[in-house]
């Protein structure tokens, strides 16, 4: 089985549960470290006859996160792809299972058990708190409706305020997330690097949990240990 994935989760799970079949990667794909495969370019640019020109059997993909003119010029040369559609824990399990199994792996890695089970019992909070989530700035844009990072969330005890918002990631002005009144806000370190300096100085106040993205949004090998290390980040914040 020859693999190209597109996804830089979804890479760092083949590679964990098929060794060897992965033969393409995006450059975004930074997981596991080391990967001695070829790079195919951007999620959002790959270079597509570069892919066909590695014969895979399979390209995996995702409909948030890949464009489908690209994923269409792969079909329309003959290559098959799967694309993924998650949009909160349950489903990212049952993708993975779904992925796993084209890729050829032999049985279910002991990661899929461990995440499974630390999701089924995740951190309780001692309350429940409301939270802005900024994936970018310059301009300010957040979590919105119908998220993945938002389910995740929203299971450890924090319901961001946009999640009835028409559209998945808005545009909203600081001023207006400040006046939303929110108990935190949480700063992921991507798509938008948010670092101490940077980020948390726009909310004069207000706790700001800065978190791990990969554990926030990335579904993968990390969900077993994202109810964790997540719960952990938030709680400080709440000091």
């Amino acid at each position: 089985m020859r693999v190209v994935s597109l996804v830089p989760s979804l890479t760092e799970a083949v590679a964990s549960a098929v060794p060897g079949a992965l033969v393409g990667a995006t450059d975004w794909c930074t997981r596991p470290a080391g990967l001695g495969v070829t790079r195919v370019g951007g999620t959002k640019n790959p270079r597509v006859e570069e892919i066909v020109g590695l014969a895979p059997d399979l390209v995996v993909a995702n409909e948030e996160e890949n464009r489908e003119p690209d994923l269409a010029a792969l079909r329309a040369a003959g290559l098959d792809v799967l694309v993924t559609v998650v949009r909160d824990v349950p489903q990212a399990f049952r993708e993975l299972a779904r992925v796993l199994r084209a890729c050829g792996a032999p049985a279910p890695p002991a990661w899929l058990a461990e995440a499974r089970a630390a999701w089924a019992a995740p951190p309780t909070p001692r309350a429940r708190r409301t939270a802005v989530v900024p994936i970018w700035r310059r301009p300010w844009m957040v979590l919105g409706r119908d998220t993945f990072a938002g389910d995740v969330l929203a299971r450890l005890g924090v319901d961001q305020l946009y999640a009835g918002h028409p559209e998945r990631y808005p545009r909203v002005p600081v001023a207006d997330l400040l006046a939303a009144g929110p108990d935190l806000v949480v700063l992921p370190d991507e798509p938008y690097l948010f670092t101490p300096d940077d980020g948390p100085e726009a909310f004069p106040g207000l706790p700001c949990a800065l978190v791990s993205g990969r554990h926030l949004t990335w579904y993968g090998p990390s969900l077993a240990e994202a109810p964790r290390v997540l719960g952990e980040a938030l709680r400080a914040a709440h000091r």
